[in-house]
């Protein structure tokens, strides 16, 4: 089952394609981590922010793979990042364990369970095991806990961008990737790149107390 970005915009019709779902990977995009119109693709169909049009229309692909390596003109993608309205979010270890405490009450609320977990400095990797709750719900009440928490321990990267009304400007990019998973072998390879996701960019591996254990796992 193909991956799809979930934002207010583009509201897919899901219910039977979630029938068949046993869990879900989702990739969480801090704010600047990936733009729409990134030369290296996007699931983004639209360009929102005035700032990144003249950069360009959305870069829409459909397709697994990643595309992190796929040659590409980096200096306009570092260009556009640098005509945000506001600077990329790259979390520290402290808001890591913010997030990671924010994503845990998160998850006891809704009585979901989180398979795996990779809170990396600009993206979230998550294995979510289904549950009655939507996969919308599911990362709305993430996205909402953990900014709480980074506000409660007074951490929030966003604390001195303010929007005009006064309100801190998220830290979270729009939307957000989710990859259905409809059988076990799928869930195992989801499992373990998310558990080896850090290593890839030569940081330890992450030991979180709320993901569930998955049996299965060799």
């Amino acid at each position: 089952l193909a991956p799809h970005l979930k934002c207010g915009a583009k509201r897919m019709q899901t219910r039977e394609i979630e029938s068949m779902v046993k869990a879900y990977h989702v990739i969480l995009g801090m704010y600047g981590f990936w733009l729409p119109n990134d030369p290296r693709g996007s699931y983004s169909e639209f360009v929102w922010a005035d700032d990144l049009r003249k950069f360009g229309p959305a870069t829409r692909v459909d397709t697994r793979r990643s595309a992190a390596a796929k040659p590409h003109d980096v200096k306009k993608r570092r260009a556009a990042k640098k005509a945000l309205k506001y600077p990329p979010v790259h979390l520290d270890e402290q808001q890591i364990k913010a997030t990671g405490a924010g994503i845990s009450r998160a998850a006891e609320i809704q009585h979901v369970g989180i398979l795996a977990c990779a809170i990396m400095p600009e993206h979230v990797h998550l294995v979510v095991a289904r549950s009655e709750r939507t996969i919308e719900q599911v990362v709305a009440e993430i996205k909402q806990r953990a900014t709480l928490q980074l506000g409660e321990e007074r951490i929030h990267p966003m604390e001195e961008h303010r929007e005009p009304s006064g309100r801190r400007h998220s830290p979270w990019a729009r939307g957000f990737w989710v990859v259905y998973l409809n059988d076990e072998s799928h869930i195992e390879n989801a499992i373990r790149y998310t558990v080896h996701n850090p290593e890839k960019e030569g940081r330890p591996r992450q030991h979180w107390d709320f993901v569930a254990p998955y049996d299965r796992i060799v």
